[in-house]
């Protein structure tokens, strides 16, 4: 159904870009009962309290005007725009922006991108003087709305972002229609996302080669380029922090679409952390190549997978929260450099403290990776302190290719699955693949009885002996438990956070089919 979908949408595309990988809650109870106790002597009773009148959250109101930025090309006053939350001014960012500027938080202002808006000039695969430089500095609060399908960020090779958000006051990026009011739960792939174009290392290259050591690729679908790749594995392409990403991946062709983030050959210099994908129409994440890393992600509602990876990827995550919507999504994890077994950097994903929650089957994954995660491949896996929740589904598929298929190292890692569990194909069979995961060693379960309330751990969860992630290196920070969430007590994930039925992050979110107002 999805492919009949992109291709029915495709005839509106005025553009083509893509995402695509290669080939092939609620809040925890009292957990007990609530004892009264009568008093033994009569009380006088007191003199009842008029109610408090719910207090009406106040209509927000447009700003004056736009503020002044540094560049020559300023910014646009496009009027205003009204939904649910009130009444916004518009202001319009430049379709390239040429100089270092800062979106300043003003109540009642909105940043809206018309089509695709570039973050400098791109600079080419080796850093040089004649690099652009530019930073795009975002101040929390901020809320930045693609104005139409098309519409997506591109922080060329050589540019910085700086959008810094903080627990209450995340900065959003998101669609027209939620700041019309108009989306539901399923509503997805109404703009197009956030890529960040780095200097470091990738495979399957567009111009150049691996061995010669000037790989490059091409963000496939761009109508006009968008260059990554180069051999700066420190590269640094700014930082993201607090970030909300919400309803990307509009789909401008059959299988070409954007994630709502998409790090491209981005390098160890660049820091990701406390990111939120929602209702992405394809990945909630997916990295081609470089080497990354990320600390506190949740992906909700992604119509793909939650988290993919490929094109000789290197990278470390902690601390992941992967739910999906029932019945949509394929899946949680697909690991993969599928096709380039002999190209280097050999793809290696390390992740620790994940939870990843698939409760339902839904169509796309029973007609795509089958299986919660797919590793294939040229590629190289460490799951650790990590819980799987997907009953109804196979947990773990590995596709081997080559002279060195993938492979798959696992410590205190639990799944909950369907009957069959494993999947093999090309190299490997189903047996081979459980062998690899080693139930019964290392603190391996595959036949676990999860207790998580939502997605926060359980009795049993906190059962789980934990392994010493921080041998897998300085990245890691040591840990007590396995899953992202230790207990009701541990909270990293809420207000920066935005709910809806597949997630509940508390009251001190807001929902995702409205603005923040603060």
């Amino acid at each position: 159904m999805k492919l009949y979908r992109n291709l029915i949408l495709m005839s509106c595309a005025a553009m083509a870009l893509a995402g695509c990988g290669s080939d092939d809650i609620a809040s925890p109870g009292t957990g007990g009962n609530v004892t009264i106790n009568n008093p033994t002597t009569p009380t006088t009773p007191t003199t009842p309290t008029t109610p408090t009148t719910p207090t009406t959250p106040t209509a927000v109101t447009p700003a004056s005007g736009c503020p002044t930025i540094a560049d020559p090309q300023g910014l646009k006053d496009d009027g205003t725009i009204t939904g649910p939350t009130g009444t916004w001014r518009v202001c319009t960012l430049p379709s390239r922006i040429n100089r270092s500027i800062t979106l300043p938080k003003i109540s009642g202002l909105l940043y809206q991108m018309a089509g695709r808006v570039d973050v400098g000039t791109d600079g080419g695969f080796t850093r040089t003087a004649a690099d652009s430089n530019v930073t795009l500095t975002i101040e929390p609060g901020v809320i930045v709305y693609g104005g139409t399908g098309v519409s997506w960020m591109a922080v060329n090779r050589g540019n910085k972002i700086n959008a810094v958000g903080t627990a209450t006051r995340p900065i959003v990026f998101t669609s027209r229609d939620n700041v019309l009011g108009l989306n539901t739960e399923t509503s997805q792939g109404q703009w197009g996302g956030i890529v960040l174009l780095g200097r470091a290392r990738v495979t399957d290259c567009s111009t150049g080669s691996t061995a010669a050591g000037t790989c490059e690729r091409q963000t496939e679908g761009a109508a006009d380029p968008a260059l990554f790749g180069g051999a700066d594995d420190a590269d640094n392409s700014g930082t993201m922090r607090y970030v909300q990403i919400r309803y990307s991946g509009y789909v401008l062709g059959a299988n070409v679409e954007l994630q709502s983030l998409t790090p491209s050959g981005v390098g160890s210099g660049t820091v990701l952390s406390h990111i939120q994908s929602y209702n992405s129409s394809d990945d909630g994440v997916e990295f081609f190549g470089g080497k990354p890393s990320m600390k506190y992600y949740v992906s909700v509602g992604a119509d793909d997978d939650s988290f993919d990876s490929d094109v000789g990827m290197t990278g470390d995550f902690q601390y992941g929260l992967l739910i999906q919507r029932d019945g949509a999504g394929d899946a949680l994890l697909e690991i993969d450099s599928n096709g380039r077994e002999t190209e280097t950097p050999r793809q290696t994903l390390r992740i620790s403290n994940f939870t990843m929650i698939q409760r339902q089957v839904s169509s796309n994954n029973e007609a795509n990776d089958l299986a919660s995660i797919l590793l294939r491949g040229n590629s190289d896996t460490t799951i650790a302190n990590s819980v799987i929740l997907s009953p109804n589904n196979e947990c773990l598929r590995m596709n081997g290719s080559g002279a060195a298929p993938a492979t798959l190292i696992a410590r205190s890692f639990v799944m909950t699955c369907n009957a069959t569990k494993y999947l093999g194909s090309g190299s490997y069979n189903a047996t081979t693949v459980q062998s690899l995961f080693g139930p019964g060693g290392n603190n391996n379960i595959d036949a676990f009885t999860s207790t998580l309330s939502g997605f926060i751990n359980g009795a049993n969860e906190l059962q789980v002996a934990v392994f010493n992630v921080t041998g897998l290196g300085a990245f890691f920070s040591p840990t007590t438990y396995i899953g992202a969430v230790r207990d009701s007590n541990d909270t990293w994930w809420a207000g920066w956070t935005c709910n809806s039925a597949a997630a509940n992050f508390g009251s001190t979110s807001t929902a995702c089919t409205s603005l923040p107002t603060n």
